[in-house]
Parts: C-alpha cells; sequence; structure tokens
C-alpha cells in the first residue's frame, strides 16, 4: 500500500530516489539543485521559500515526488499573480500563504508531478495532488499554484479543475545546424548583417569569452563571475536569488551542468553569463558586467549559448523570461504554462474569467510577433515553436 510523505527539507528524501524519477532532463528538478538551494539558505523559510515536498512510496520505493512551498509573497516566481493578492486584501481576505510548485527562480518549464517510469500514472499523480490539497488545507494556503507545466500535466489539471495560464517566453530551437554561420544563413539579409555586427563590434572593443563547466572553475573565478552577477542584482536595489556558497554546492554537485561564459578585457573579467545544461536544453540564468559595453548583452548571452548549443547538439535554448529584443536574435515565441487553483470559490471564477481574457491578449501578441522573426519569408513557420499556432486556447 502507498504511503504518503510531506518532507520539510529535500534532504529528507534520498538523492538516488528523487533523480530515479523522471525529470525530462531537467537540471532544476534533480536532488542536487533543490538541496543546493536549501544548504545555501536560498530557498527557505527566511526567504519566503518554506519547503513541503510531497513523496508517495510503496515497498521502499518512491513512486512519486512533487517539489511544493509555503510562501507568504510572490517573489521570484515570474507567474505575476500580485494583483489577485491585492484584490484579497480589498476584500479583507489574506491571499498568502500559498503553495507553490516550482523549483525556486526558475522559470523553466518541465515535470512537476515526478514520477517512477513504472509507477501508476494516474494514482500517483492523484495521490500527490491529494496530498498537496491536504497541505494546503492545513496551512491556510488561499490556493495551489503549478508553474511552467508541460503539457500532458497542464491537461490532467484541467480535469481536476486547476485554472490555465498561458504566457509568452521567446526559445530558440535547433533546426540542426552545422555551425553559427548556418543559423544565420535561414535570416534575411538585413537581420543577418545587423548579427554580425554586433558580434563583430564584441570582437573589435577587444572582448574575448572564455568557458567553464563547474568543474573547470577554480573558486577565485567563480568569486569573480558571481560579484559580476551580483551586481546586475545590485543596479536593480535587490540581492541575487542564489548565493556565492549555491554556486560553489552545484559546480561541485552538478559539474557538467553549470556552464559560465567569462568576458575578459585586457584579461580581466568585465562580464559573464551563466548557464544550466539539461538532457538537451540549455538554459539562461543570470548575467552581470562590469560596465557598459555595445552589444556585449546579446553576445554573452544570447549568441554565445546559440553557439554552444550547436556545438554541443542542443536542441533547444531558454534564455529566461521576457525580452522582445531576442526576437531578432533567432528566438521565437513559445507559450508557456501554469495552473491554479484557488480555495475561494467566488475568486476561483473571477479568475477564470480573467484568464480567458489574458489569454486571448497573449494569443494575439504572439501571432502579431511572428512579423518581426528575422527569418526569411520561407523558412518563419519552422522555426515557430508548434504552440504558437490555433491550438491555444481562448
Amino acid at each position: 500500500m502507498a504511503k504518503v510523505r510531506i518532507l520539510e527539507s529535500i534532504e529528507d528524501a534520498k538523492a538516488a530516489d528523487w533523480n530515479a524519477l523522471d525529470l525530462g532532463g531537467r537540471p532544476f528538478l534533480r536532488h542536487e539543485f533543490l538541496a543546493a538551494t536549501e544548504r545555501s539558505q536560498s530557498a527557505v523559510a527566511a526567504t519566503g521559500w518554506t519547503p513541503r515536498h510531497v513523496v508517495v512510496e510503496s515497498a521502499g520505493t518512491v513512486l512519486g515526488a512533487l517539489p511544493l512551498y509555503l510562501k507568504p509573497h510572490s517573489w521570484g516566481e515570474f507567474v505575476f499573480d500580485f494583483a489577485w493578492a491585492r484584490a484579497y486584501e480589498q476584500h479583507g481576505l489574506d491571499y498568502y500563504p500559498k503553495l507553490v510548485s516550482a523549483a525556486p527562480f526558475t522559470p523553466a518549464t518541465g515535470p512537476k508531478f515526478l514520477l517512477h517510469p513504472e509507477a501508476d500514472r494516474g494514482q500517483v499523480r492523484k495521490a500527490l495532488l491529494d496530498a498537496a490539497r491536504d497541505v494546503a488545507r492545513e496551512a491556510g494556503a488561499s490556493g495551489i499554484h503549478a508553474l511552467f507545466v508541460e503539457e500532458d500535466e497542464r491537461e490532467w489539471l484541467s480535469r481536476e479543475g486547476f485554472l490555465p495560464r498561458l504566457d509568452c517566453q521567446f526559445h530558440w530551437h535547433n533546426r540542426d545546424y552545422g555551425s553559427f554561420d548556418d543559423f544565420l544563413g535561414t535570416f534575411t539579409a538585413e537581420k543577418r548583417k545587423k548579427a554580425r555586427r554586433e558580434r563583430r563590434r564584441v570582437e573589435e572593443a577587444g572582448i574575448r569569452f572564455a568557458e567553464f563547466h563547474g568543474d573547470e572553475l577554480d573558486d577565485e573565478t567563480l568569486e569573480a563571475v558571481y560579484v559580476l552577477h551580483a551586481r546586475t542584482f545590485a543596479e536593480r536595489g535587490n540581492p541575487p536569488y542564489f548565493s556565492l556558497e549555491f554556486f560553489r554546492e552545484i559546480a561541485s554537485t552538478m559539474p557538467r551542468t553549470l556552464m559560465v561564459k567569462l568576458a575578459t578585457l585586457d584579461r580581466q573579467p568585465v562580464a559573464c553569463a551563466i548557464f544550466l545544461r539539461g538532457a538537451d536544453t540549455l538554459y539562461g540564468r543570470y548575467w552581470g558586467a562590469a560596465g557598459s559595453f555595445h552589444s556585449l548583452h546579446f553576445e554573452a548571452c544570447y549568441y554565445q549559448g546559440i553557439d554552444y548549443c550547436i556545438r554541443e547538439g542542443l536542441k533547444r535554448f531558454e534564455p529566461g523570461t521576457q525580452g522582445e529584443h531576442k526576437v531578432a536574435r533567432g528566438f521565437s515565441p513559445t507559450a508557456v504554462w501554469s495552473m491554479h487553483e484557488v480555495a475561494h470559490p467566488a475568486f476561483q471564477e473571477a479568475i477564470g474569467e480573467y484568464l480567458g481574457r489574458e489569454r486571448t491578449h497573449v494569443r494575439a501578441y504572439m501571432e502579431a510577433i511572428r512579423a518581426h522573426v528575422p527569418f526569411r519569408r520561407a523558412e518563419p513557420q519552422a522555426n515557430l515553436h508548434p504552440d504558437v499556432g490555433s491550438d491555444i486556447p481562448r
């Protein structure tokens, strides 16, 4: 008979058991990543991420898991529900705490209901969801939010009464390019010229790039990277989401997953871009610079990542949230989804109506972006993610 456990730390689960689940090749769902967020004090109760992970097991085998956090705010999620919280407050109700299923500070699509390959998918998923609903009730949470879910989970959660929320990111797709020049060959002449000019400006400025995986980063280099990355947050008046200890840990425990591009000028570090590598996808996470350099952001965060994907044979590059400027650099509008269940019936109905209107606007926005992709006329459709099409629910 299956047993449900609620974990107050990911370390209450064995790494081998957790990683034996189907993580979809997503590095940010690995036990090592989640453990580093907790051990480094980056995602803990003090920062508004109180772990309440759910595990279903039977006869010593973990059949499924659901990463969960109780949250007293909505920061670090990248699915913006601040207006919902204000509406609750205006009606004298508490929106927080809420229960969130996500990888902390990581706006990347991946499974949330992590299942053992031999598990009964329907039964284990239902057991995980029932347990999450119990946690929400016991904590007095306003609802449950599964962020950046995959299509099959979206469909299943919709049948369970969750409300779908559509948003747009910009992803790059590898069409088996042999080189960066092959990729640029799919651009119109004008857009190809602009991209080459951006890359040339960085090179002519004397800036050079070095590439490091986690096991190639000595502590001095990692500290330099962290200082650059932290500067970007400081300019916006915020501390970094992750501490230096977090990066030190994943460099050790996930050495070939962490990848850094470090830009130097006269052998001095001037900028960096931090990535995570999955089974077939590169995830752009953070960037930082010591000053303003023309086109350096585009080179470090986008062109260097595309170059890496082509060389390594990765199929997709997800550089993060927002940013229409990514389109001119070869990134296509891509649908991303989150699912929401609100305990208050009237608010569930009102939010559902709002999300229906929002989907219409997001869909229209994504279709309008098609006019700005840089690809030649004969090829745009091949470079658009299939979710851009008419299958997006209204």
